[in-house]
C-alpha cells in the first residue's frame, strides 16, 4: 500500500484532526483541492485549464444561496464567460440531461462546471458525455464508452454525501423505465475538484442528514465489497472515521466549520473509494424505493444499511471488516446514526407497499451494484432483507 493510504488512514485515525485537514491539496489521477474559501481559486483553475467559456450546471437552490453569482465573478476575472443551467433536480433522468444539453449547445462552452450535489455532478457529466460524442445516454451505459475526447469538467460540491467529485461515473435514470443508468468513463472524471466545506453551511439539516447517511454508506459498502483493493479500503476506512464522528457533530452544530470540513472529506475519500472499487445491496434496493415510492435515496439507503450489515455478516471476511471499524455492534451504530438524524422509520412508515416487496427484490438483485456484494444474492435474498427492513 503507498506511503500516502497509509497516513491518510493514521493521521484520520485520532481523536482530533491535524490543521492540514482544513487546508491541503492532493493529487490523485486528477487534481483535489481542499480548504475553506477554495471556491476562490476557481477562476484560475478554470484559466489554467485553458477555459475561455464556462458552463456551470447547478440546481434552483444552490442558485438562491449566492454560489451561483459567486462563481461567475470569480470567473470573470480570469476573463472566463458563463453560460447557466439551474434546473438541475433530484435523481436526474435523461431528459434533464437533454435539457442542459440543450443549454450548453447555445454557448461555445469549453468547459463545464458542476456546482451542486450529487445530481449537478451527474447532471454535468451526462451533459458531457451527450455534447461531446452525440447520442442518448443509453449508448454510455457501461465503461469507457465515449470514442471522442470530452470537455474539462470543474467539480465544485456543496454537500457531503456522492462523492461524485471524486468519480468518473454518471447516474443517470431512463426517463421512461426509471432504470438508473451508470454511465462511466475515465474521460468524465473532474480535472478539477474544489472542496470548499464553507459551501456546505447552507445545507437544510434534512440534507445534511441525507447525504450524510448516503456517505457513510459508500464508505461501509466500499469496505467490503468483493472489488475492494488495499488502496479502495484505506480510503474507506479514513471516509468512515471522518464521517461517524462528523455527522453527530454537524447535527447538533451546523455551523461548526470543522464537523462540515470532516463531512465534506469524509464524502470525497468514501467517493475515491467506490471508484476503486464498488458498492453492494444497500445501494441495490434503494433504488427500486425511489423508482417505485419516491423515497430520497439517502433515505432508502440509510433504512436499508443496518440489514444489509446483518445480511453480509455471513461472509467471515466482511464481519472482520466491520468489526476492524468499530468495536461493538456496527448495525447498531448506523441504527443510532439513524435515531438521532431522524430517519429511522422502518419500510412500513415510509408508504412501502408490502405486496411489492417481491417485485422489488428481484429489481434490486439485477441492479449492477448487487453483483458487487460480499454476499452473493438472489431476489429470494434480498427478499428476506427487504422485509427484514419493513
Amino acid at each position: 500500500m503507498p506511503n500516502d493510504m497509509l497516513s491518510i488512514e493514521a493521521l484520520c485515525a485520532g481523536l482530533d484532526l491535524p490543521d492540514w485537514v482544513l487546508n491541503f491539496e492532493h493529487s490523485a489521477g486528477r487534481r483535489v483541492v481542499f480548504g475553506p474559501g477554495k471556491l476562490d481559486v476557481l477562476g484560475s483553475e478554470a484559466e489554467s485549464i485553458g477555459a475561455k467559456k464556462a458552463l456551470i450546471v447547478t440546481d434552483p437552490g444552490i442558485a438562491q444561496t449566492g454560489a451561483v453569482e459567486r462563481s461567475i465573478g470569480i470567473l470573470a476575472k480570469h476573463g472566463i464567460g458563463v453560460v447557466v443551467y439551474d434546473q438541475v433536480r433530484e435523481n436526474p433522468t435523461t431528459e434533464d440531461v437533454d435539457r442542459c444539453v440543450a443549454v450548453a449547445s447555445s454557448g461555445e462552452i469549453d468547459l463545464i462546471i458542476g456546482l451542486g450535489g450529487g445530481s449537478s455532478m451527474d447532471t454535468a457529466k451526462g451533459c458531457n458525455f451527450i455534447l461531446t460524442n452525440g447520442g442518448t445516454m443509453h449508448d454510455y451505459w457501461g465503461v469507457n464508452k465515449a470514442t471522442k475526447p470530452m470537455l474539462p469538467l470543474i467539480a465544485v460540491p456543496t454537500t457531503s454525501g456522492t462523492g461524485s467529485e471524486c468519480q468518473s461515473f454518471a447516474l443517470i435514470a431512463d426517463v421512461k423505465t426509471h432504470a438508473k443508468m451508470a454511465c462511466g468513463d475515465t474521460k468524465a472524471a473532474a480535472a478539477v475538484a474544489i472542496l470548499d466545506p464553507e459551501l456546505t453551511l447552507t445545507m437544510p439539516r434534512k440534507v445534511t442528514a441525507h447525504t450524510g447517511i448516503d456517505a457513510i454508506a459508500h464508505a461501509l459498502e466500499t469496505a467490503v465489497c468483493n472489488k475492494r483493493t488495499e488502496i479502495s479500503s484505506a480510503y474507506s476506512r479514513a471516509g468512515w472515521l471522518l464521517l461517524d464522528e462528523g455527522l453527530d457533530r454537524v447535527l447538533a452544530h451546523p455551523g461548526d466549520l470543522e464537523a462540515r470540513a470532516r463531512m465534506q472529506l469524509g464524502s470525497a475519500f468514501a467517493g475515491t473509494a467506490i471508484e476503486n472499487s464498488m458498492l453492494g445491496i444497500a445501494h441495490s434496493c434503494a433504488n427500486p424505493l425511489t423508482a417505485h415510492f419516491g423515497i430520497v435515496h439517502g433515505q432508502a439507503v440509510g433504512t436499508m444499511l443496518p440489514h444489509v450489515i446483518e445480511f453480509n455478516r455471513s461472509n467471515a471476511d466482511a464481519e472482520k471488516v466491520y468489526h476492524s471499524l468499530c468495536d461493538g455492534d456496527l448495525a447498531l451504530k448506523i441504527r443510532d446514526h439513524l435515531i438521532r438524524a431522524d430517519m429511522a422509520e422502518p419500510l412500513s412508515e415510509q408508504g412501502v407497499d408490502e405486496s411489492l416487496i417481491p417485485q422489488m427484490a428481484e429489481e434490486a438483485s439485477a441492479q449492477w451494484t448487487a453483483q458487487f456484494n460480499p454476499v452473493p444474492v438472489s431476489g429470494a435474498d434480498v427478499e428476506i432483507v427487504y422485509r427484514a427492513a419493513f
